[in-house]
């Protein structure tokens, strides 16, 4: 135990810098725009809409505030209420209950992990039994995975509701060609420290509806009345960007694609090494669409393999290798229980499931090949002898 604890401890997914983001920074310090304006966060926006191909875009201090003022734009209120799928991190629901509204839980499909098109369908069903549609369907896109935007669009368009695209986990994913975070009213991404780009902590709001990104930077700026002294009509925020925190964001971008380059690179030789066992299986990556990997995530089936996902974190966790569990699903949450829920089918709770037997493993760009073959050989340890034990059955 001792010598595992003097290992290098490999992380999840840990913040990795270039070098460009310096030249950013030092020009915000010597013009001493520190604060959250100037020419960083103007050319990050408009960098990042360009990117994705939105008109336009807006610096925000966490994807999570990126929810919130979406939510403020489409004018969701007290007694609202909002689809949003389950298997995701609590910050794409808790900005539903910061505009007094009311989460209603999606489940995923097994075909990508994200909102499950049959689950959304019964819940609209219902919604017009009751008469009373949601304000805004939020879709999560998974660990780098685009949700199945062919199936889940039409729906939310045949009621003409709006769709938020939590795309905090996917910037540079694409699905048939269009970027993530662009199929809805409103799209936004995270720049937490482990995201495949960080600003350390920031988010971006994107949009082709320029008059409301309009709208949201004055929100963010705490709603300050154009006049020129302090008055303030309406409820503002405190949400936007720093000029420095924008330069480290655009040092970053300049990188993106090899940061997607690389994580694929780390899926695939997971992917290689760990298939080959019997119970264990990868995220799907839809076909026509564009992975970017942010996570490699896998499930254990334990009554193949034999082996809990507890006993494989114990494993890795004695080597010194942080992994994870799958999102526990909203609907699980104790901050979340008494909303409604709706599964993938009857008896079928797809996002339960991938809870139960879901690993993230070390993803992180920055990751060295013997790191990660050292994942790869823990995981292996506990599966080799059950795989032996079979042949040896079989025999």
């Amino acid at each position: 135990m001792l010598n595992n604890q003097l290992k290098n401890r490999i992380f999840l997914s840990p913040p990795h810098m270039s070098g460009n983001e310096m030249k950013y920074i030092n020009a915000a310090y010597e013009s001493n725009w520190i604060a959250p304006l100037g020419e960083n966060v103007d050319a990050f926006e408009k960098e990042i809409a360009e990117y994705v191909g939105v008109k336009g875009a807006v610096a925000v201090s966490s994807g999570t505030a990126a929810i919130h003022l979406a939510l403020s734009l489409l004018d969701v209120q007290k007694g609202d209420t909002i689809f949003c799928s389950s298997l995701t991190f609590v910050a794409t629901a808790n900005p539903i209950l910061y505009q007094g509204a009311e989460p209603i839980f999606i489940d995923s499909e097994p075909d990508t992990w994200n909102m499950s098109p049959l689950a959304l369908e019964a819940a609209f069903v219902d919604a017009i039994q009751d008469g009373k549609l949601p304000k805004a369907v939020i879709i999560v896109n998974l660990y780098g995975q685009s949700a199945n935007m062919d199936e889940l669009l039409p729906i939310c368009n045949k009621f003409n509701v709006p769709i938020i695209e939590d795309a905090a986990e996917s910037l540079g994913a694409s699905y048939k060609g269009q970027m993530s975070g662009t199929f809805g009213e409103y799209g936004i991404f995270s720049f937490n420290g482990n995201k495949i780009i960080t600003t350390s902590g920031g988010g971006m709001l994107v949009s082709n509806n320029l008059k409301a990104l309009e709208k949201a930077r004055f929100l963010a700026t705490q709603a300050k009345d154009p006049v020129p002294f302090y008055q303030h009509s309406v409820l503002g925020y405190n949400y936007r960007l720093s000029n420095i925190l924008a330069g480290i964001g655009r040092g970053q971008l300049e990188v993106l694609p090899q940061r997607i380059f690389t994580r694929r690179s780390i899926y695939h030789l997971y992917q290689q090494e760990l298939s080959k066992f019997p119970g264990v299986t990868f995220m799907p990556e839809l076909e026509n669409s564009l992975s970017i990997r942010w996570l490699t995530a896998i499930t254990i089936n334990e009554k193949i393999t034999g082996v809990t996902i507890k006993e494989i974190f114990k494993e890795l966790e004695e080597e010194n290798i942080e992994a994870r569990p799958v999102w526990k699903p909203l609907h699980t949450q104790p901050l979340y229980q008494k909303y409604k829920y709706y599964p993938h089918s009857k008896g079928e709770n797809v996002s339960e499931q991938l809870f139960q037997t879901g690993i993230c493993l070390p993803s992180g760009s920055s990751m060295k090949l013997e790191d990660q073959i050292r994942v790869i050989e823990c995981i292996k340890r506990i599966l080799k002898p059950i795989e032996k034990m079979k042949k040896e059955v079989k025999g």
